[in-house]
């Protein structure tokens, strides 16, 4: 598999999931719906024997009972699945081409960040800054294998300690989804503050100040309050 060179991603242009990720959730939506159908139709047998042998006066003759129930029961999945199936089908091609995504490096003032747009309705644009990242984590499901593709997860100090559930972000659907989990961790190193990436804890290395014959422990404490505060600046 040929993958986009990671410039794209670097030089902070904007880039789309892959054309794959539509077949994906298609596919997806298709396995809901089979599911479902299979789902009823399985709890169906398995309560008419459960009657049958149970109650045998209430369904006397099992054949008949099938023959009665199954075709209206089929009928009546597949239109139900026919309702939600054939909307989710057409809407999702809108929204995936409404998904942009963009990794942007350090360029003069700008902070460096993660730019997420999605949206056909209501469209969201999320600046999430490499700063407030707390954890990144890379992950590819089952469709995700089939079609090649992958996603990233982020998630921000504010959100992990909320009741809220998954990841605060995602960047879904992209071919190149390690070499862009790869550079958000190599632009997460360059701050001093701790992150997380998986089960992975990084914190802060304590920078000692040298102590010299002329340097008494008054002097040692306004160094140390003066390098806290540089650092807070430069993280601010």
């Amino acid at each position: 598999m040929i993958k986009p060179p990671i410039e794209r991603v670097t030089s902070g242009k904007i880039f789309k999931p892959s054309k794959v990720f539509l077949q994906k959730e298609w596919t997806k939506n298709v396995a809901i719906a089979v599911t479902i159908w299979i789902g009823v139709i399985v709890g169906f047998y398995a309560l008419s024997y459960f009657v049958y042998f149970v109650e045998p006066g209430d369904i006397p003759d099992i054949g008949l009972h099938m023959s009665r129930w199954l075709g209206p029961l089929n009928y009546g999945m597949i239109v139900l699945n026919l309702i939600w199936l054939i909307p989710a089908l057409i809407i999702t091609p809108f929204y995936i081409n409404s998904i942009e995504y963009s990794v942007k490096a350090e360029s003069g003032e700008t902070m460096p960040e993660v730019y997420v747009k999605k949206g056909i309705v209501t469209v969201t644009r999320k600046h999430v800054p490499f700063r407030t990242i707390t954890n990144i984590s890379s992950k590819a499901g089952a469709f995700d294998r089939l079609f090649g593709i992958g996603n990233v997860n982020i998630e921000t100090a504010g959100y992990s300690g909320s009741s809220q559930m998954g990841p605060e972000e995602k960047l879904e659907g992209i071919v190149f989804y390690e070499e862009v989990r790869d550079f958000i961790l190599n632009e997460l190193r360059r701050f001093r503050a701790p992150y997380v990436t998986g089960t992975e804890l990084v914190l802060p290395v304590e920078e000692p100040v040298p102590r010299g014959p002329g340097l008494d422990d008054e002097m040692l404490i306004t160094l140390r309050e003066i390098r806290d505060l540089l650092r807070r600046q430069k993280m601010e």
